[in-house]
């Protein structure tokens, strides 16, 4: 019974060890060094996505009402909890407006995700990709500025082709980007 116990606690040691690994490894990480390596800037810095890359990265949330691309995008930089609250979603389907804002704000969340509650469709969007996902919110991490230029060459490709248009119930404008506040040109 006892070598049962060792062997099932080795397991689980083993398992959990084995999903560590795997979340510290995900998406394009770079191993770590040490000593002088670490100085060298172009050594530990990874490689920045082209912006035609990252134009096709973020064309799924380009077109969102405002101020939606910067919530998806700030919400992106935790995949897990989106696949949490989109899972919580599915067990709490009757919640709505109030009442979902103030359960879901005693979640455990980044308000960020706490906020992508409220719009149920988008959040089945990034849990149903979760690996475009991650790409989406790792990029938005590494490369905030580039990405708002994305999205803002996404939405005036749109303008021009005349499929981003302001009505009654939404307006659709160009977002800028001074610091970390996002506005309306």
């Amino acid at each position: 019974m006892n070598s049962k116990r060792s062997h099932m606690g080795a397991t689980v040691r083993y398992l959990l060890a084995m999903l560590c690994t795997v979340s510290l490894v995900q998406g394009d990480a770079q191993p770590q060094t040490t000593g002088s390596a670490q100085t060298s800037s172009s050594g530990n810095q990874a490689a920045k996505i082209p912006p035609d890359q990252l134009d096709s990265l973020v064309a799924p949330i380009a077109l969102y009402p405002d101020p939606m691309p910067a919530q998806t995008l700030a919400a992106c930089t935790y995949p897990l909890e989106i696949i949490q609250l989109q899972q919580w979603l599915t067990k709490n389907p009757g919640l709505k407006d109030k009442a979902l804002a103030d359960v879901v704000v005693k979640e455990p969340w980044d308000p960020s995700v706490q906020a992508m509650a409220a719009l149920p469709d988008v959040v089945k969007r990034l849990a149903d990709d979760i690996q475009w996902t991650t790409d989406l919110g790792n990029a938005f991490l590494a490369q905030q500025s580039d990405v708002m230029d994305a999205v803002q060459r996404m939405r005036k490709k749109a303008q021009d082709k005349g499929n981003l248009k302001s009505t009654e119930q939404q307006n659709a404008s160009i977002l800028t980007n001074r610091g970390h506040r996002f506005r309306k040109r």
